[in-house]
């Protein structure tokens, strides 16, 4: 694995003085700290080009971390490409020296993220992910939330092709129509680490995706009202083969909850809570609130890495600093 060189006295010289860091800076040092890259760049060395077939190819770990610079910041291709230029700590982060390097261009940012794609090393990396941190010791597995949310798809025809994405679709939620596609997850009761992503078009019910979203060594489920079956309340409770599932109670037509049900309501939701983290880390953190490709594979693939990367973020204070490799 290509160890991150040390950079030029006069790439130093456009870094900021000692002094108050501002919360990118802190972000990156955190991240740094706690994403395995050795492991993860061992997952796509196979799959990535190497020197002497042509063009010599960006250092692997330089393009792994850009690729996660636009993840946790939301850059596209051009983007980013100006963000390299512009901005001397996302250099830094990269391993890039602006007066000795040659900054990597848009397509080849785009050839990255398709080598990714060809080879669902996206999902590669997010199982990695969960390696580490069971090693950790952060994955209970005894209990899992269920919960999914909606990414918003541009619904305009007004483009090139006239018309809007076939892959995505349009659901109801609440009085709000919605159109893009959904991402289901699988959360630890206890760690609040997601174990399983599972992505779909908008129209599919949470509750078809039930099964999938478990990793089926837990005991008991808990999901909120979309996956409501009147054996998942507490007052019509039904051991579901290896483990317990539970819901909210509705409130009858014409009727109220009785103290039981509000009080079982109330416990449910305090427990559920817990997988709404991962969805703010992903959404308010990371930015992520709509589509950036056309269809399911493309915007999958980005899901499933930010919530690999979400998971690195939530336990960031509870893994050990020696998971981290500090470069020279």
């Amino acid at each position: 694995m290509e160890l991150m060189k040390q950079l030029s006295l006069a790439e130093m010289g456009f870094l900021p003085k000692v002094g108050k860091q501002t919360r990118k800076a802190v972000f990156l040092g955190e991240m740094e700290t706690v994403v395995p890259w050795s492991r993860l760049e061992g997952l796509i060395e196979p799959h990535y080009p190497k020197k002497g077939n042509g063009r010599p190819p960006m250092p692997l770990s330089a393009m792994l971390r850009i690729h996660f610079l636009q993840q946790w910041f939301g850059y596209s291709d051009p983007a980013m490409e100006e963000a390299l230029h512009d901005v001397p700590l996302l250099r830094q982060f990269a391993g890039l020296d602006a007066f000795e390097d040659v900054m990597p261009d848009e397509s080849t940012l785009l050839r990255f993220r398709h080598l990714l794609e060809k080879h669902d090393l996206a999902v590669a990396i997010f199982a990695e992910v969960n390696v580490v941190l069971s090693e950790k010791g952060l994955s209970m597995k005894r209990g899992t939330v269920v919960d999914a949310t909606l990414i918003a798809a541009p619904s305009s025809t007004q483009n090139e092709d006239k018309k809007r994405d076939p892959e995505m679709t349009q659901t109801k939620k609440g009085n709000q129509w919605h159109f893009g596609m959904k991402a289901h997850i699988g959360v630890d009761a206890q760690s609040g680490l997601i174990h399983t992503v599972e992505c779909t078009t908008a129209k599919v019910a949470d509750i078809t995706m039930l099964e999938k979203c478990q990793h089926g060594e837990e005991v008991i489920v808990l999901g909120d009202r979309g996956y409501h079956k009147t054996n998942r309340t507490i007052e019509h409770f039904e051991k579901e083969g290896e483990r317990s599932i539970l819901t909210p109670s509705k409130k009858p037509v014409g009727g109220k909850l009785t103290g039981k049900q509000k009080a079982f309501n109330r416990m449910l939701s305090a427990v559920r809570v817990i997988v709404e983290h991962p969805f703010r880390v992903v959404k308010r953190q990371f930015g992520y609130v709509k589509v950036r490709y056309r269809g399911l594979t493309k915007n999958t693939g980005q899901i499933v890495t930010l919530f690999a990367l979400a998971n690195l973020w939530l336990a960031r204070k509870r893994l050990s600093p020696a998971l981290g490799e500090v470069r020279p």
